[in-house]
Order: C-alpha cells, then structure tokens, then sequence
C-alpha cells in the first residue's frame, strides 16, 4: 500500500561559502528525493545571524508533495546537509546548508529527532518571509508584525 501525498515545507538556510549556489543546488536536490516532487520555491533572502555567529544568512522555503514519511524526509534533507559539507560542532553553529522540515502537511508531531510545525519557526523572519511569498495563507500579519525587526532582505537573483 502506497502512502498518500502530504504537501510538507522545507526550510533551507546556508552561511557559509557560496551560500546562494549552495541553495540552489539544494533546491535542484529537493526535486530528486524519492517520491517527492517540489511544488513552490520562495526567492532568496539574506537574513543577519539569530542565536549564532558568522556572515550573514541566505535562507528559502520549499514547498514540496512528498510520499515520505516525515522521519524520512528529515532523514534525507540531513543526507544532503552532510553531502553539503555540514559539520554540528555546537548548537546553531555557522553552516554550509541548513534544511529543516517546517511542517508536513497538518501533522503535529513532537519527538527528539523531530517537531512539526517546527518549534520556533514563527518566532524567525526568514523563515516567516520566504513562507508567506509561496504560502501567504499560513502566515498572519500579527506574525510578520511581530518580526519585522529582524534582519531580513530579499536577494536579486
């Protein structure tokens, strides 16, 4: 028995050497994940460092159909971020590709490999921004209020 889509969204994040080639090289690769097909993808935008150190952020958000569990899918976002070079040396430590699963479809799940919706999601604007330009229904206005003094612009390109 096949499992049924679920619509799930990806954050991609990277700081560390040429981070918006490493992004779209990271969103060509979301394409290739078995059965999982990506819908939407947000510009980019770089954002300033929240709770780290390092240059600035460039992030994105993927919506993607994916016939992978969610475990799965963290699982293989993660194989791409060691292929990507990704070290965890300490807890939000600079990075050559973040992915993180923000939230998959409308499960809500919280174990210690994974939490959906991702936990602070909603406190970070470049997670809030990119989101709101593919999916401007899961973002409120009191969200974006709330973070829009976060460093955050949108990239040409």
């Amino acid at each position: 028995m096949q499992r049924e889509p679920v619509e799930a969204y990806i954050g991609l994040g990277a700081n560390l050497g040429d981070p918006m080639a490493v992004l779209r090289q990271a969103l060509g690769r979301l394409a290739e994940l078995p059965h999982t097909e990506v819908l939407r993808a947000s510009g980019l935008y770089g954002s300033t460092p929240v709770d780290s150190s390092g240059p600035d952020y460039v992030n994105a958000v993927a919506c993607v159909r994916t016939r992978l569990t969610a475990t799965a899918l963290l699982s293989a976002l993660q194989a791409q971020e060691n292929q990507a070079g990704r070290e965890r040396p300490y807890r939000n430590a600079p990075r050559t590709l973040d992915l993180d699963v923000l939230l998959y479809g409308s499960a809500r799940m919280a174990g210690p490999v994974l939490t959906v919706p991702h936990p602070r999601m909603t406190e970070r604007a470049f997670v809030l921004m990119p989101l709101a330009e593919i999916a401007p229904d899961l973002v409120s206005a009191t969200q974006l209020a709330a973070v829009r003094d976060q460093g955050i612009w949108r990239l040409a390109g």
